[in-house]
């Protein structure tokens, strides 16, 4: 490749292999893109799959096998799950007891847009804090999950610079949280985690795509000011409110306002993305619905 000069004369596929990149034995540096590529957007779904409603698109989740096959999710995330852990994780860590490892994952599902403590998840687990940082890094690698990282700037402010977890894909957490029915999803105490675990990642989705960083973060001080995401584009910040409900109400833009008072010269009009159909732009705020999320980051 290097003689001839030819750009994509060689296409390498297949899923994620964890030792790939440490058997390669050059650099190829500037001659080589690393593309993730993550499960269905919502926009890819519109296009292969028959409308569903919004708890049907939390409990399906995004991964390709299940929409191409008809499966039930329930079933096909268990199959990959048992399968992740008794193929794929061997690979990269000997875990002795693979129970605790399992019980470990259900607990980070139960934790979904929370911010992550390995101390408390050591407490629950029986495990020590080192051995749950490692178990998270294993998470990370597999693309089981990710942690949001908090965005802050010197404004004066005692902020959270914990992470916060989420899942890559809505419907492997809705089967390691028990939800196995559109019912069971209506009523789940944490349907509005996962609902806000669907959003965020449509916006990864849709920069990762691009073949670009997610620049995502969220903000939340001790005082109990929070946004669910701050967008970085520039220099320019674009909060977003994130909320499962069908109906708008004045209170979703708090966070909105509160980042453009305390930052009034880096902050951009924000936006509301929620689950009901009626749409605005605004002077200070846009309301859209989930499924046009990634165009605040196109």
């Amino acid at each position: 490749m290097d003689v001839e000069q030819i750009p994509g004369k060689y296409i390498l596929t297949g899923s994620h292999q964890f030792d790939l990149m440490n058997s390669v034995n050059q650099s190829l540096a500037g001659r080589t893109a690393i593309l993730k590529l993550l499960p269905f957007s919502l926009n890819e779904m519109r296009q292969i799959d028959t409308p569903r409603t919004t708890d049907g698109r939390l409990l399906s989740g995004f991964y390709p096998g299940i929409h191409d096959k008809k499966l039930n999710p329930t079933i096909a995330c268990r199959n990959y799950f048992e399968t992740y852990i008794e193929r794929d994780l061997r690979q990269i860590i000997n875990i002795k007891d693979l129970r605790l490892f399992r019980k470990f994952v259900r607990l980070c599902a139960g934790r979904i847009g929370q911010i992550f403590k390995s101390s408390s998840l050591a407490n629950e687990t029986g495990v020590s804090v080192p051995t749950i940082n490692s178990w998270i890094s294993v998470l990370e690698a597999s693309f089981i999950i990710f942690l949001l990282e908090p965005w802050y700037a010197n404004i004066g402010k005692r902020l959270i610079k914990s992470p916060k977890l989420y899942f890559y894909d809505t419907g492997l957490a809705a089967y390691l949280l028990g939800i196995e029915t559109e019912n069971q999803m209506e009523r789940d105490p944490l349907r509005g985690n996962l609902f806000e675990n669907m959003v965020i990642m449509e916006l990864i989705k849709s920069r990762l795509n691009q073949g670009l960083d997610p620049n995502i973060y969220f903000y939340r001080d001790n005082n109990g000011n929070e946004v669910d995401i701050i967008y970085k584009t520039g220099r320019r910040l674009i909060p977003v409110e994130i909320k499962s409900a069908e109906t708008f109400r004045n209170d979703f833009t708090k966070g909105l306002n509160y980042m453009k008072k305390i930052m009034p010269d880096q902050t951009d009009s924000g936006y509301v993305v929620y689950a009901g159909s009626h749409e605005q732009e605004g002077e200070n705020f846009g309301l859209i619905n989930y499924e046009k999320a990634a165009t605040i980051v196109d």
